[in-house]
């Protein structure tokens, strides 16, 4: 193995690259995006990763690592390519049907082909497979076809390439050990070989285990709001339990894995995964719980301003895909009798379709800031300042990050609303 061919510069095919390239592999990247290509060639990283700017910088500079908007021979391809959903929530795969179709003029005898985008199941042997088949290409003998699906936290991608157990399915045995044994060229943590369909479904049930846990804190936070009980304590309480582990409550649930994935289930098996679909109804619900909550807080302001703090899914990245914060902040923009402005430290103006203000602007006489983001930045915000930037300090903590002092603003957080009550101008 010399030469691998990346299809997909996202948040995990530009950083797999980069691993294998930093190992001394020969790694051409491809991407759909002049623009993508453009930057990665003159080393420049389009998104937000700890400690990938210098990395792909170092790879490039090197020789090791170059994009293309083409794919080129190789002995390895790692498919890397989105899976989003469609309006009925079925699974989206023309992405890696595309990605196939277009390495199929450069794949020969021996090659290694690896599916690194989340699937549904199936997908491997009814879809991937099929494709290569059909273009001449042994699925069985010639080339060695798996599944390798991310298991990478945002943030933490470069460490957790590195160190995470691996999961390799393969459509055959001798194809699991021979794309295991990419893995094994790069990675500490453990590399485990099983067939594609298992793969497929401990990828998906990872992301639905969280899901599902998430759902279950988010209606604690719902129950409790009624019942007048702080979730955050209870569900402190609760996880002191040795066998008790309940997540915490947020606004919803965002990103590519934990908002998507579990459809994909669904999609295959509707009448079995009943909870499986109704934690993703709960957990779909929470941005409009957000906003109903903005509304009791500000019923007796004419025309309130809300200050959104945060946009992207989780803290300290720039990552806006599937994200609760985007929905909240199109609810509240698209109520006439709100004004909404937006700010967030790590989103850049092109990634969304309305302004982004400082944090002072944002703040500048607001009636409540809605915290929607765990930002570090959002983390250590200054009482005092908060509360000398807005014209009724009220700020609404729907990630339980903040560590603000209530002498000087009225602080509510998302699982302890008992005491909520409208702002008095």
């Amino acid at each position: 193995m010399k030469k691998i061919c990346v299809i997909g510069l996202g948040y995990i095919g530009l950083p797999t690259a980069a691993i294998f390239a930093r190992a001394g592999y020969d790694i051409v990247g491809v991407d759909v995006s002049e623009r993508v290509v453009n930057s990665l060639n003159k080393g420049i990283v389009t998104i937000e990763e700890a400690g990938l700017p210098e990395l792909v910088k170092e790879a490039v500079e090197k020789g090791k690592l170059r994009a293309s908007l083409t794919p080129e021979e190789a002995d390895v391809f790692i498919i890397a390519v989105p899976t989003p959903i469609h309006e009925d929530y079925t699974a989206n795969v023309d992405y890696v049907i595309n990605a196939t179709k277009a390495i199929v003029p450069f794949v020969k005898k021996g090659d290694v082909v690896i599916v690194e985008s989340t699937i549904p199941p199936r997908t491997m042997d009814d879809v991937v497979a099929p494709i290569l088949q059909e273009a001449g290409l042994d699925v069985q003998n010639d080339i060695f076809l798996a599944h390798c699906p991310e298991r990478v936290l945002p943030g933490r991608i470069l460490i957790e390439l590195i160190e995470n157990t691996r999961i390799v399915g393969g459509t055959t045995p001798v194809a699991a050990k021979k794309a295991a044994d990419v893995y094994r060229a790069i990675v500490t943590g453990d590399v485990i070989e099983t067939e594609a369909l298992t793969a497929e479904m401990s990828k998906l049930m990872e992301n639905t285990f969280r899901d599902v846990n998430i759902a279950l804190a988010n209606e604690l936070a719902k129950i409790s709001a009624k019942l007048g009980v702080n979730a955050h304590h209870v569900i402190e309480l609760a996880n002191k339990h040795p066998r008790v582990n309940i997540h915490q409550p947020g606004p919803g649930v965002g990103g590519h894995c934990l908002a998507v994935d579990p459809y994909f289930i669904v999609e295959k098996a509707r009448n079995e995964s009943v909870l499986i679909k109704l934690s993703r109804d709960i957990n779909n619900s929470m941005p409009e719980f957000v906003v109903e909550k903005i509304e009791e807080l500000t019923v007796q302001i004419e025309k309130p301003k809300i200050a959104v703090l945060g946009l992207t899914y989780k803290g300290n990245i720039d990552d806006v895909r599937e994200s609760p914060a985007i929905e909240i902040y199109q609810l509240l923009a698209n109520n006439p009798r709100f004004e909404t402005v937006a700010h967030d430290p790590h989103v850049q103006q092109d990634q969304v379709a309305f302004p982004l203000l400082s944090l002072e602007d944002a703040l500048h006489d607001a009636n409540v800031a809605v915290v929607l983001a765990d930002h570090n930045e959002f983390k250590t915000l200054n009482s005092q300042y908060v509360a000398s930037k807005m014209k009724t300090p009220v700020v609404f903590d729907t990630k339980n990050c903040t560590n603000l002092d209530n002498d000087y603003l009225t602080l509510y957080k998302i699982g302890d609303l008992s005491g909520l009550k409208p702002i008095q101008l």
